[in-house]
């Protein structure tokens, strides 16, 4: 039976939980909640100023989203990334970021001499990352170019690869905040953008593929010390 003024208070429920979910998502991404770090539902509310019911739905979202682990018997912590981890990512991102770029400079160059709305998106997020990068605000680059390589992906209009990139998203927002973004990683973002926009699709793929592969050797120098070691197992 239908109970009035129920269906509003399950929206702002769940209102509630999104925000929750949002807040928890960028302290884990901007390391106020650092890796391995057990997170208790009765603090995370109190310091949201929010009931336990949103925050223990979003703790579930954010499970699911591979931000957070479950322990054995109880609670949740925030994910370690050990080089198992980092190498599965990598194996999962580079084909899907390629084929990403592919197919956006072949959706620039259907829609020419016109220029698609998303190379607009794409140049305004090149130029906030380096603008960031020049004041040091580490955070802002590393929004800046997850925001990048997602936009890749919005202009193809491919809504099944939109989705399976979506699963990977914070996973690797979360990577490229542990690591330095060195400045020829900022060129090869210049370039694929330059590729794309020139509706080269082959280019646009050898230079995407370049680029994940120079980030994958970067983020195992970064965390573990040895670029070689995405080779070997944990």
């Amino acid at each position: 039976m239908h109970v009035a003024g129920s269906g509003g208070a399950d929206a702002g429920r769940t209102s509630l939980s999104v925000r929750a979910r949002d807040a928890v998502r960028q302290r884990i991404i901007d390391r106020r909640y650092p890796m391995g770090a057990r997170l208790v539902e009765r603090e995370i509310a109190e310091e949201l100023s929010m009931s336990r019911v949103p925050v223990r739905e979003a703790l579930r979202a954010l499970v699911s989203e591979g931000l957070l682990e479950l322990l054995p018997h109880s609670g949740v912590r925030v994910r370690s990334l050990d080089r198992t981890d980092v190498r599965h990512l990598y194996e999962v991102w580079e084909p899907l970021a390629v084929q990403a770029s592919r197919i956006a400079a072949r959706r620039v160059a259907e829609a020419a001499p016109e220029e698609p709305a998303g190379l607009a998106e794409l140049r305004r997020l090149l130029g906030s990352a380096e603008r960031a990068a020049a004041d040091g605000e580490g955070a802002a680059e590393v929004a800046a170019h997850t925001a990048f390589h997602e936009e890749i992906v919005a202009l193809g209009g491919n809504p099944l690869l939109a989705r399976t990139m979506e699963q990977l998203s914070w996973q690797l927002q979360l990577l490229f905040g542990m690591r330095e973004e060195p400045a020829h990683m900022r060129a090869q973002h210049a370039a694929v953008f330059r590729y794309i926009a020139a509706g080269d699709e082959e280019s646009a793929a050898a230079s995407t593929l370049l680029h994940v592969r120079d980030s994958r050797a970067v983020a195992f120098k970064s965390l573990f010390g040895d670029a070689a070691l995405y080779t070997e197992s944990a």
